[in-house]
């Protein structure tokens, strides 16, 4: 029995995964390239993040002690994602954000590592940001959202 169980286990981890890339999704977005297109406008770990859904190493992102004024913006495609304002430090790595900008991020259920989370992609170019989970600040929305500092470009407030 258990050796099914580890079986089915296993499959089941290994075979399921994020939507917002799939290649078979019908979502269509506003902003859109081919892979070599992607691939000239972002450095390799910008393409494995947003086209590719993959997560960059925690603590390596600058934009994770980033404590400026401003708006975070798909580095895919410059659509304004989170405020300043409403960051946060979770300790987890990556910069977190209690809220988003409304319309401007698309959520969907990611199976990537065996169990069901929300991940986030941009609404407009379909770029994975990261996900977002209900460990945030309670004084708030009670949402983290935890995204990659590669899907994100700061643009300070003037």
């Amino acid at each position: 029995m258990k050796k099914i169980l580890f079986i089915f286990t296993t499959l089941l981890i290994f075979n399921c995964k994020g939507e917002s890339q799939n290649k078979n999704s019908k979502e269509t977005f506003k902003v859109t390239k081919t892979e070599a297109e992607w691939k000239a406008r972002l450095t390799d770990i910008e393409f494995y993040v947003l086209r590719q859904a993959g997560t960059e190493r925690a603590f390596s992102s600058a934009l994770n002690k980033n404590k400026e004024e401003g708006t975070y913006v798909c580095k895919g495609c410059n659509t304004p994602l989170f405020e300043s304002q409403h960051k946060f430090n979770s300790g987890t790595g990556w910069p977190s954000f209690d809220r988003e900008i409304k319309g401007n991020v698309a959520f969907s259920t990611d199976y990537k590592i065996g169990y069901a989370r929300t991940e986030e992609h941009c609404a407009i170019c379909g770029g994975h940001l990261g996900h977002v989970f209900n460990d945030g600040p309670r004084d708030t929305t009670g949402k983290r959202h935890c995204i990659n500092g590669a899907a994100l470009k700061f643009i300070p407030q003037e």
